[in-house]
């Protein structure tokens, strides 16, 4: 997993529960990297597991509550540091259908080894759209958060809806309604 996914985590962590609760969810967590992370760099999955573990025992927050949360943040990072992929799109869902043939693309040009979910469409129209997430790591309310955001960034809203194809959250159909 790429290294900016856990500096822009723990400083979201930092934003909203302080130093000490940094502090507090990497020593409880026994971590290859000791806690020190770069943007560029690459860390296991697991790291991320123990953290959100750690931070959700403490918080008394889902560990898919913190991942919304966590999505929101991460979208505001895309927002100021790649304006120009955003602009690109007029359309939420045009811009979510299009996360594996543009986005995605777009990523491995920054980050050639990162290892992305896939996003398949299986239905859309102008106001709607259904498609199957997989992952080896089930953070589906991550890509959930990424997707209200989204519809959020071009002033509309959406039901968006999730069935878990695998009960583990590593495959997930969702179901989004423009309102």
């Amino acid at each position: 997993m790429k290294g900016i996914v856990f500096t822009e985590f723990l400083d979201l962590v930092e934003d909203k529960f302080g130093l000490e609760m940094v502090d507090r969810i990497i020593t409880a967590s026994t971590l290859k990297s000791d806690g020190v992370y770069t943007a560029v760099g690459t860390y296991s999955f697991s790291e991320m597991l123990q953290l959100l573990e750690h931070l959700s025992e403490n918080t008394g927050i889902s560990i898919d509550n913190l991942l919304l949360v966590y999505a929101e943040h991460f979208f505001s990072v895309i927002e100021k540091s790649y304006p120009g992929l955003l602009a690109t799109y007029k359309d939420p869902i045009e811009m979510i259908s299009s996360i594996e043939n543009h986005i995605h693309v777009e990523v491995r040009k920054i980050y050639p080894d990162a290892e992305l979910p896939t996003f398949e469409v299986l239905d859309k129209t102008e106001d709607s759209l259904v498609l199957i997430y997989k992952s080896s790591r089930a953070m589906h309310h991550f890509g959930l958060g990424l997707m209200n955001k989204t519809f959020e960034h071009f002033n509309s809203t959406a039901k968006i809806d999730l069935e878990k194809i695998k009960e583990d959250g590593t495959e997930v159909r969702f179901f989004i309604q423009r309102n």
